[in-house]
């Protein structure tokens, strides 16, 4: 009968146990001297080698003959503890075994001395999932043990384990295995069941494997059954082609083709991807790319697995430091708007055609990647142009007005004196006096200036302020115009209104525009309207109408 790889493989020693050092050596030491603690705790991830180490203690702690803190493995210990034939070595599962009256039959069991071993070993997988209660009876027990009596337990979640509990344990603490002693683990076990493993290969299932050996050979043992196990073998045999889609889909993102990139959204929607699996997809593509970019020569470890280093160091160079944080920040805002919107599809296409168009956001993240764009392309010798503004069709310039209607002023004509003939004979005759000195010509005067009404002149404000100052000149309250002394004066409520008219290039317009209108030189100026000048004024006229009131 086949037996998994995990299984096959699973160390039998302390020393053939990977990544753990420095608790496999702190262990035999104990068993060496016979200093056991009466409870151990052991805490890590799964597939680090929690079990296994609580199985080799219990042999070790028996071990008729143990070899430097390891169990031989020969006597009949071992042998019974290893086949399970020694019922004074007892595995439970507390996420099945977590009521008190479970851990109460344990309790009334433990008190009776072991029949064929020298101590009786309890090991409680999961120790976390037990109850409130049951935590409770295990206490007194844990506390005060018999001496032929050793508890282990182990956990994945410590912050669920009382603190009564963890301070009566040994607690050791299982870390999560590197990536490279996985993958060389991973070729001595290829080698010896005669798979042929491809060194890239190896190190791709020990990325994806995230610490866990277990993990590791179950992969392994998922793509036995190809004759050479590569990278294209890994991907087939794990569901990690889909993996490359979003790698194209990225690189229609960076292309800035929103078009592009939707189709191929919409291809990926209807081959059953999930939009929600997808955004996190690309934000753990992104998570990636920005570890190799900070980290260029341990990023290879910093990875998750899912994407080779080619593709991760290609998509790096085009994209800064904090393009990658900007867009990961959108996908993280959309994956939790998501949560929320009753259509996740129109979610995930509104983030992709954000991240296409990095224009689109205003957000402090998206400003500072597009400054470092531009920092970047100033650095490689590109030359920056800026592009064209969007204008508003209100703010476009309003068309001249008809020559008839705003006639320009006429240039006044200059007259040159001439002496009549009669002037010139009695000049020729006498020659004492001199003549008198010819005075400067007078220029002609200036057509008479056009007096402005209001209808005219809001009329040409009409035409030529912003639609949004337009609609409101009937509200005194809100805009004002006069002209005083050859000066158009504009008042303006403070705020929004005024910051749209409050521009030199419009002031100089209306100024040309009312001066052709007016028949005469009128420069336009601009202040804001206070609630003093925009309350009613009335005349001293007025006042002087009011009669006197006598109130009885």
């Amino acid at each position: 009968m086949y037996q998994a790889l995990y299984r096959k493989w699973r160390p039998q020693t302390f020393d053939e146990v990977i990544g753990q050092r420095h608790i496999t050596e702190t262990l035999k030491n104990q068993v060496k001297s016979g200093r056991l603690s009466h409870a151990y705790l052991f805490i890590g991830t799964r597939g680090t080698g929690k079990t296994t180490c609580a199985r080799i203690l219990a042999r070790a702690v028996n071990c008729e003959n143990p070899v430097g803190g390891n169990p031989c493995g020969v006597c009949p210990a071992c042998r019974g503890i290893l086949e399970g034939s020694v019922l004074d070595v007892v595995e439970l599962d507390a996420a099945s075994n977590n009521s008190v009256d479970n851990v109460r039959t344990l309790r009334e069991e433990a008190v009776f001395s072991p029949a064929a071993v020298k101590k009786r070993v309890y090991i409680i997988d999961e120790v976390h999932m037990l109850s409130t209660s049951a935590f409770n009876a295990l206490l007194k027990i844990l506390e005060e043990p018999p001496e032929h009596l050793m508890f282990i337990l182990a956990t994945t979640e410590l912050q669920k384990v009382p603190a009564t509990i963890l301070s009566r344990c040994q607690r050791h603490s299982f870390k999560r295995i590197e990536a490279p002693e996985i993958a060389a683990y991973l070729e001595t076990i290829a080698q010896r069941e005669g798979f042929t493993l491809t060194k890239d290969a190896a190190e791709l299932i020990a990325r994806l494997a995230e610490g866990g050996v277990r993990d590791a050979l179950s992969l392994l043992d998922q793509c036995s059954a190809s004759e050479t196990i590569d990278l294209d073998a890994v991907y087939s045999a794990m569901g990690l082609a889909g993996n490359r889609r979003t790698a194209s889909l990225l690189d229609r993102v960076l292309a800035h083709d929103t078009e592009k990139a939707l189709r191929e959204f919409a291809a990926m929607w209807m081959d059953g991807k999930d939009p929600a699996v997808l955004l996190t997809e690309l934000t753990g593509l992104l998570r990636d790319t920005l570890m190799m970019k900070v980290a260029p020569k341990g990023g290879a470890s910093l990875i998750s697995g899912g994407y080779d280093s080619a593709t991760l160091l290609a998509l790096g160079k085009r994209m800064t430091r904090e393009e990658l944080l900007s867009a990961m920040e959108t996908l993280q805002n959309a994956l939790g708007a998501m949560r929320l919107s009753t259509d996740p599809k129109t979610t995930a296409e509104l983030c992709l055609v954000s991240l296409c168009d990095n224009t689109l956001g205003e957000s402090v993240g998206e400003l500072r990647a597009r400054i470092s764009r531009l920092e970047e392309q100033l650095r490689s010798g590109v030359v920056v142009t800026a592009a064209a503004p969007v204008r508003d069709t209100a703010e476009e310039e309003a068309p001249p007005p008809p020559e008839d209607e705003y006639p320009e002023p006429a240039e006044p004509e200059e007259e040159t004196w001439e002496p009549d003939a009669a002037e010139d004979v009695e000049a020729e005759s006498v020659s004492e006096p001199d003549p008198e000195p010819v005075p400067d010509p007078v220029p002609a005067a200036p057509p008479p200036a056009q007096e402005l009404s209001r209808e005219k002149l809001y009329g040409l404000l009409a035409s030529m302020l912003p639609r949004e100052i337009a609609t409101r000149l009937d509200d005194d309250r809100s805009f004002r115009a006069s002209v005083e002394n050859n000066v158009l004066k504009l008042e303006v409520v403070p705020g929004f209104l005024y910051s749209r008219v409050n521009r030199p290039e419009l002031l100089t317009r209306i100024g040309d525009a009312v001066s052709r209108l007016a028949g005469r030189e009128i420069r336009a100026a601009i202040s804001e309207l206070t609630e003093d000048s925009a309350a009613p004024r009335r005349s001293l006229d007025e006042l002087k109408g009011f009669k006197e009131v006598h109130f009885i």
